[in-house]
């Protein structure tokens, strides 16, 4: 099958495709929060280019941090590491593939392994099925991630910060601050204070409660368990986006357009870094049309329409809006190589 990209999320290293078929095989999503230590799972993908292979192995421990994905807000990644980390055999090709568990349910997508040789050491992790499931479903609902906060700074606690807050055993995840009238501010957290379950569910640790908040959307109220003064009390937080929105946000520029006889779509960050790009579109199809009677090929990035820059695929309708005669398209293909074509109208 040809698939094509719909949208990614490289704050989780999640990308969702497409491909058209008929009658094809599903899977069925498991609750990743319902996975225990010990479980028996199922990793299935295709390392070193062994078509359909599958190993078994357990959950070694959940919500595992490794500092897979780098910060870079210029690139818009806000990383979120919570992997569920196994013992079953994944190596270069398995990333990608379902993490199923005894019932034949996904609980993840394995994508990355703990190694000096880059090759399988015992040390597997997928990103859990929950997380899975809101990404992709953002994506193809909004064609962008729609990613709450709650508004905190936080760290993990430690046995020196439990003796020195008066908590007799570890647990929670440590508020050290609040963004000023944010999310937590407004529902009465103060620093200070431990969360211990948002939504009802344990958090002991910086990557479970970033699992748990990232399942949910700007505007969601979700029940956050405080632990002060030694006892438990619970806040109603309206979750808002990065900039303090309660509104969820379908980036349309993300989104492929049919026009000119094509499907066009917003470059995303990568694309236009290695190209030293600004800004452009890109030709994912070629279906007919004009498009292809001026010889653009798929892949072409669009750069500019007579003079004037494109930016996502709405720019592209505006410039031709009413236009007659011919324009000018110029852009880049991914080797690099520079182009303009003229588009009769």
């Amino acid at each position: 099958y040809e698939a094509r990209v719909i949208g990614r999320d490289p704050s989780t290293d999640i990308a969702l495709i497409k491909i058209d078929g008929d009658d094809l095989p599903t899977l069925g999503f498991g609750n990743s929060d319902e996975v225990r230590v010990g479980e028996w799972v199922l990793a299935v993908g295709n390392p070193m280019n062994l078509t359909s292979t599958v190993t078994a192995g357990i959950v070694s421990a959940k919500a595992r941090n490794i500092n897979l994905l780098q910060y870079d807000p210029g690139r818009d990644i806000f990383p979120i590491e919570s992997f569920i980390q196994t013992d079953a055999a994944v190596n270069p090709g398995n990333s990608g593939g379902a993490l199923v568990n005894a019932h034949g349910e996904l609980v993840g997508i394995n994508t990355a392994i703990a190694s000096t040789t880059g090759s399988y050491a015992g040390y597997s992790f997928a990103v859990p099925a929950n997380i899975v499931r809101k990404v992709t479903s953002d994506l193809l609902e909004f064609g962008a991630v729609q990613r709450a906060y709650i508004g905190v700074s936080i760290r993990d606690i430690d046995q020196a910060l439990a003796r020195e807050i008066g908590m007799d055993r570890i647990r929670g995840v440590y508020v050290n601050g609040l963004t000023e009238d944010g999310a937590a501010e407004q529902a009465g957290i103060e620093a200070g204070d431990v969360i211990v379950k948002v939504a009802s569910i344990p958090v002991d640790n910086v990557p479970q409660l970033q699992e748990q908040v990232g399942k949910f959307r700007p505007g969601d109220q979700v029940a956050v368990t405080i632990l002060r003064d030694g006892r438990e009390q619970v806040r109603n937080v309206q979750l808002r986006s990065r900039d303090g929105a309660t509104e969820v946000v379908a980036d349309a520029g993300d989104k492929a357009v049919v026009v000119l006889g094509g499907e066009l779509a917003r470059a995303d960050a990568e694309e236009l870094k290695a190209l030293d790009l600004e800004h452009g579109v890109k030709v994912r199809r070629v279906n007919g049309g004009k498009l292809r009677s001026s010889g653009i090929r798929e892949g072409f990035i669009i750069t500019r329409i007579d003079q004037e820059r494109v930016r996502d695929p709405k720019d592209i309708e505006r410039l031709l809006q009413g236009k007659s005669g011919g324009v000018l398209v110029e852009g880049i293909y991914p080797n690099g190589m520079k182009a303009y074509y003229g588009l009769g109208m």
